[in-house]
Parts: C-alpha cells; structure tokens; sequence
C-alpha cells in the first residue's frame, strides 16, 4: 500500500474502529445542528434578514434550543395508526441515514495525536462500496412509505407514495451518473476513486454526469424546488403529517444526514474527495495532502455542496408533481444513459489505440452531419398542427389558427407574450348580436369563460 493513495484497514483495532464509529454518528449529529444555523443563516442574507441571531454568539446555540424543545414537546399517539410500524419507521430512515458515511473517506493515513498509532480517515472500505451506498439510500425509503401508510391518514400515505416514486426516478438517474465515475476509475471502491483522481478531478471530464446527480442528489433528499412529497398546499406535512416530538424529529435528523451523505458522496466521486485543491496540492511535493490537512479539505468541499442545496431552496420554487417526474424520466434518465454510452464508446476507442486527434475529428463530422440532417429533415408535425389548428374536435367552437387555448393540456394556464386567448361565447353573441344592428360597434373580446361554454 502507497502512503496517502489507497487505504489499509488490515492492522486496525477493535478499539480503533470502534472509537471511528463513534466520530462519525457524532459528527453527523453536530453537523445536522450546524446544518440547520447554516440553512437559516444563509436563507436570511439572501433574503437581507438577520436569521437566528439571540441564542448564542451569531445563534448558533439556536437548533440546540430546537432540539430541545422537540426533545421535551408532549407526545402524541395516532389511535388509528399501525403502532409497531409507526414508531419504527422514522428509525429506519435515521438508521439507515447514519451507515453511508462508514465508506468515506475523510483523508489519507493519519496519526492519531499523543501516540504513533497510524490508521486511514476512514472506518472501512471495499471493491462495491459505491453499491452499498446507493443500497442503504434506497432502504432509507423503506422508513418513509412504512411512515406514511402506517399512520392510519390519507395525506400521510399520498406523500409516502410520492416519496416513494420520486426516490426511484431519480436514484436511477443518480446511479447512471456514478456508472461513469466508475469507468474512469475502473473501481467502485472509494479511496480508490479518491485515488484515481490524483491529477484531474472527474467533475471536468464528466461534466455532464456531475449536473445530472446534483440534480438528482436534491430530488432525492426531498428539498426544494422538489419537496413535493410534504408540500404544504396540498399535504400539509406528508409523510410527516401524523408525527410529533421526537418521532417527527427522527424524520427531520435523517434529512439533513441524507444531504450531508450525498453531499459527502459528490465530494469523493467529483471533487477530488480530501484532495487539496490545485495550488496547495503542488506546494512542497504534496505536502497539504498529508496529515490533517485533508480532513480540511474534505469538509470544505463538503460544505460547499451543503451551500449548493440552501442556494437552490432559497432561489427556486416549488415544481409541479408531473413535471417534477417528467424531467426525471424524459430528461435526466435518458441525458445519463446517452451520457454513459459516449463515454463506453470513447474509453473503448482509446483502448484501440484511436488517437485524441481522431476522436475529436470523429465528434465534429458527425456533429456537423446531425445537425445538417435536422436542418434538412421536413417539419410535417408543424404544418399537420397549423392545418388543425382551427379545426379542433367535433362541435367544438372554431379556432383561428395561433389561438392559444388554456386548457390544452388539462391545466388552466395564463397565455405568454405574443399570445391571444379566444373570446368567451358571450363575447362571440355580442359579436353576433351587434354584427346584425347595422352601425352598431362590436363588443371587445373577452377572456375564456369556461364554466359558461361547459353549461
């Protein structure tokens, strides 16, 4: 084993991991609370409010004062409720929350301080680690259905089953994105990855990869703009709806530990892990990738991802349910297989011995003769829709063609500039109706009025 590359648990104590294990729940639990200041703090400058500012220097002993108050609110039993599955179901999701950060790694081989005992920044490691990941996100899901069917209610079980559908779409999407990391490292193992990444980070070269499991790293921790599973206008709280004390707290705590395992994994796959960044890692022949430096580093990155989540809360709203799960099945889905396919392609012609020159020349002729075909290629869908424009189904009103009807998707939407809404029928009699006064000036048309066409 190579110093500061790969890891080496074959000579740890019980004691030792045992004492990392305790680190790492610790850490989650301080981090979750600092995770909560940070959220309202950050959310309060965008919005120019002061945040949490009265319990502690800067309020930072805010969530500790929310903690407790959870910790000591009356609790209350839903009669109607499952009670073994309902009790057990938030500690499923927290359960399982706190295994992913068993396989990353914080840094290369440190020692331990007052002794010369030498052990890696990781609690363990191996081939699949990747896999065991992804498994223990998808059996966190487990706690969130279990929850919401358990507690006896209807808006409880409505948004464990959209929890359930939107885990599903968009851990597929996220496993496609990491299928990539996993070609170019040739490993699934962590420190491995961290290790391949020695001298280009894979966030460059897999670009398309990276945006597509951000995307999906938020869809599936359930935070805005995709907290549809407890949007508050249509399910009150959810899956969360029944829970209160330190039951609902187990759900709360098993969030933010979700955000900071996939942040945490997007550091080690993407960023480089504990890596120094560029400047610092060619100082003094590596000298910052040593040591305790790079548990700096990995929680640097680690909290900039955290960052990445409040921004997007704070800057984007709330989709709608089926376009939520559109974009995760139409775009983000297929946007990754394509994404693994050229990538499989390209890394199988490098193994042939195809130069990059040649490869570059490939993508460009055949980039330039798609292109040429799109432009080339008739446009029949269009012109089929300006003849039936005006047409519409039988015994429907007759629509000029250009007029923009709200309700063509099953949805009432407002027309966008350049577009006309059709006059209501009273507007179209009063049209008639002045059209047979000689002289008289006709009505202005109207918006839609639908409830009248439907009578």
């Amino acid at each position: 084993m190579i110093p500061g590359v790969a890891s080496d648990f074959s000579n740890d104590w019980l004691w030792v991991s045992l004492i990392k294990a305790v680190l790492i729940v610790v850490f989650l639990l301080t981090s979750v609370l600092f995770a909560i200041w940070f959220e309202r703090k950050v959310v309060a400058r965008m919005q120019v409010r002061p945040g949490p500012n009265w319990h502690g220097p800067f309020g930072l002993l805010q969530s500790l004062a929310d903690a407790m108050k959870l910790l000591l609110k009356e609790d209350v039993n839903v009669t109607r409720a499952d009670r073994i599955v309902y009790l057990l179901a938030p500690m499923i999701s927290v359960f399982c929350a706190l295994l992913v950060f068993a396989v990353i790694p914080f840094g290369p081989e440190v020692t331990i301080p007052f002794t010369e005992y030498t052990t890696p920044a990781q609690l363990t490691d191996f081939p699949v680690a990747v896999l065991y990941v992804l498994a223990c996100a998808s059996m966190g899901v487990y706690g969130i259905v279990l929850g919401g069917w358990s507690s006896g209610s209807t808006y409880p079980l409505l948004g464990s089953v959209r929890s359930t559908a939107q885990v599903i779409s968009y851990e597929l999407a996220m496993g496609l994105s990491l299928v990539s990391v996993f070609i170019m490292a040739g490993s699934m193992s962590t420190s491995q990855i961290v290790a391949s990444q020695t001298s280009i980070w894979w966030f460059l070269p897999l670009l398309p990869a990276f945006v597509v499991y951000v995307i999906s790293m938020i869809g599936e921790t359930n935070r805005l703009p995709f907290d549809l599973p407890e949007a508050e206008g249509e399910l009150v709280s959810g899956y969360m709806t029944e829970y209160s004390s330190m039951k609902f707290a187990w759900f709360f705590l098993a969030e933010y530990i979700n955000m900071l395992n996939v942040s945490a994994v997007a550091t080690t796959l993407f960023l480089g892990g504990w890596r120094a960044p560029w400047p610092l890692s060619a100082v003094n022949d590596g000298m910052f990738n040593t040591g305790w430096w790079p548990v700096l580093w990995f929680l640097a990155k680690l909290w900039l991802v955290m960052f990445v989540f409040v921004w997007v809360r704070g800057t984007l709203l709330r989709l709608r349910y089926d376009q939520f799960m559109s974009f995760g099945w139409k775009v983000l889905i297929p946007v990754a297989l394509a994404w693994v396919v050229v990538l499989s392609v390209f890394q199988y012609l490098g193994l042939a011995g195809v130069t990059r020159t040649q490869l570059i020349t490939g993508v460009a002729v055949a980039a330039v003769v798609v292109i040429a075909l799109l432009w080339l290629w008739p446009d029949r869908k269009g012109a089929a829709a300006k003849e039936a424009a005006g047409s519409g189904p039988p015994g429907a009103p007759h629509r000029p063609a250009g007029e923009f009807d709200a309700f063509a998707d099953g949805f009432p939407v407002p027309p966008l500039p350049g577009q006309a809404l059709p006059p209501s029928p009273r507007a179209r009699r009063h049209v008639m109706q002045a059209s047979e006064v000689p002289g008289a000036p006709a009505a202005p048309p109207s918006a839609v009025d639908r409830s009248e066409e439907t009578r």
